[in-house]
């Protein structure tokens, strides 16, 4: 869900830019974590700054993800499936963001769990290479700043790539 169809990058640099008075950009973190670029004495603010009441459901939506997700819908089964074990505050600010943006997507296809190991279906796009490997269907690597330098997966760039690829 985070970095595929929910921008959580934007929200921690612009949260951390404010709250530091600094100018990170997406292209200071190719083939990083915002944790690798910033000194581990703020890590303890970027963490709580995540936790908090309200980063989740503030999320902006991944341009043309609702379009295509839709379209989806249309030709595949799609089911929903978000690490929120590793930010457990999250549970109730991402079932109310995909409430608001994906309302089509019934809460029996939203899968919460930690390790997209346990999954089993066709396909995994996410931008996590972690989760990828785990997963027993195909995964496909959603491009983000951080995961620009990993091979060994199909990529898609964007939710325009995610339509040519599985409906032409």
């Amino acid at each position: 869900m985070d970095e595929v169809m929910a921008d959580a990058l934007s929200e921690h640099l612009r949260r951390y830019n404010t709250h530091y008075g600094e100018r990170v950009t997406r292209d200071d973190l190719e083939g990083k974590l915002l944790w690798d670029v910033v000194s581990s004495d703020r890590h303890h603010v970027i963490e709580s700054q995540m936790r908090s009441e309200d980063f989740f459901e503030v999320l902006e939506v991944m341009p043309e993800s609702q379009r295509v997700m839709q379209r989806l819908q249309m030709n595949y089964e799609v089911y929903i499936a978000t690490a929120a074990m590793e930010v457990p505050t999250s549970f109730e600010q991402k079932f109310r963001w995909l409430g608001k943006y994906f309302p089509f997507i019934p809460p029996s296809h939203i899968v919460y769990c930690g390790d997209k190991g346990i999954l089993r279906a066709d396909y995994l796009i996410d931008d996590n290479p972690r989760q990828l490997r785990r997963f027993h269907g195909e995964g496909i690597l959603f491009s983000s700043p951080h995961n620009l330098r990993m091979k060994g997966f199909r990529r898609v760039k964007d939710w325009l790539e995610v339509e040519k690829l599985f409906l032409g």
